[in-house]
């Protein structure tokens, strides 16, 4: 038998277990994983098809656009924009759509742990 003080009770009085399977809990790991889990994919499809393009479509990767500016150099640049891209419109999709039911939650149990 321990004699820690949160063996029977977890520490500030939540059971974050409970916490995790709760409704508010599941709906904001689905919303979270409706971004994440398209654009991950989206983003690996681009950029394998980068990588295969760059060895298997060399003739088209080496034609020149403008000077020496290749479609491989502007599809590399392309590689770098959609991260900038990516990254804020996951800002803007987390401040709309997660951020409010993210700061309910943790107001709620905030809460419980004050009362406990």
């Amino acid at each position: 038998m321990s004699d820690t003080p949160h063996a029977t009770q977890p520490p500030g009085g939540i059971d974050y277990v409970e916490v995790e399977e709760s409704p508010e809990f599941v709906e904001l790991k689905k919303r979270q994983r409706s971004f994440v889990f398209p654009m991950a994919v989206a983003f690996l499809v681009w950029y394998f098809a980068y990588v295969l393009m760059s060895s298997f479509a060399t003739e088209f990767m080496s034609q020149r656009v403008w000077g020496d500016i290749t479609v491989g150099l502007l599809l590399g640049l392309g590689q770098f924009a959609t991260t900038f891209i990516i990254t804020m419109a996951y800002v803007s999709f987390a401040n709309r759509r997660l951020d409010p039911l993210s700061s309910k939650l943790r107001d709620e149990l905030e809460q419980k742990e004050n009362a406990a």
